[in-house]
């Protein structure tokens, strides 16, 4: 179910062994249509009222007949699996933030974003593979922010037409750009030094969170590196593209992702 949603995070695969299948499909659908309550143009004007509604549906699993197959399936993953309700919670709490606010004054606003709208994924993900130690949720939670932080300036121009900014506004000031320039196009030194510094952080993040794939077994050690390798290559996309990701909107395609499974495979 990885659609272009995830697609720097490929994690529902076939690699997956087939008992899991079940489980890893029943966390993307949920998390799937609660995405498209928060994005989709369909579901303009009635956005809070259905990720509320998710929300309910998810509060009431296990004590009363699920409403949606979607809660079926994830109250038999939950309760086959013992696992906890709030990654679930946090990621509808992200996807109703996405309702009410669409600009972050600092970093650390940012990084509360991503703690609940991609590191959610991560740690169930483990969890779902029988991990649970607190070390591997910390590099999976480096990985998933990194993932999540590419991907808002892989989509600046996307998220701009939809009044979304993810730049912190105390990272405009620190380098002289504006939310003005970057809705005029404004494309410059400044906008190019300001980008370098996102990247930079980013790539920190993804190195933090490196060494997730060597504790995990196989498949999921493979799908994980592949991940982060995709995540990475993203940032190469954005650097060719000499920063400008207000014009264009780099993406990876079957070329990039061939050599990068071939990478992961390899371990290099």
């Amino acid at each position: 179910m990885a659609d272009r949603h995830y697609e720097n995070f490929p994690v529902a695969s076939l690699l997956l062994p087939r008992g899991l299948r079940k489980h890893v499909a029943a966390l993307y659908a949920f998390a799937r249509i609660a995405d498209d309550f928060s994005d989709e143009p369909e579901y303009e004007g009635v956005r809070r009222e259905r990720i509320l509604d998710w929300r309910r549906q998810l509060a009431a699993v296990g004590e009363k007949t699920p409403e949606h197959p979607v809660f079926l399936a994830l109250g038999a993953t939950l309760k086959e699996l013992d696992l906890p309700k709030q990654p679930f919670d946090d990621l509808l709490s992200a996807f109703l933030q996405d309702t009410e606010k669409s600009r972050y004054a600092t970093f650390a606003e940012v990084l509360d974003y991503c703690r609940r709208s991609a590191n959610p994924i991560g740690r169930v993900v483990l969890m779902i593979h029988g991990y649970r130690e607190e070390e591997l949720f910390r590099y999976s939670d480096a990985i998933c922010t990194a993932l999540q932080l590419a991907n808002f300036w892989q989509d600046l121009s996307v998220d701009l037409k939809k009044d979304r900014i993810y730049v912190p506004e105390e990272d405009f000031k620190a380098h002289g750009y504006s939310e003005a320039d970057l809705r005029m196009g404004v494309y410059n030194e400044r906008f190019k030094t300001l980008m370098k510094f996102e990247l930079a952080r980013t790539r920190a993040l993804f190195n933090q969170g490196k060494p997730l794939s060597a504790r995990l077994r196989w498949p999921l050690s493979l799908e994980i590196r592949l991940t982060w390798l995709g995540g990475m290559q993203v940032l190469k996309l954005v650097h060719k593209l000499d920063f400008d990701t207000i014009r264009t909107r780099p993406a990876l395609t079957r070329r990039d992702w061939i050599p990068l499974a071939a990478r992961a495979l390899l371990g290099a």
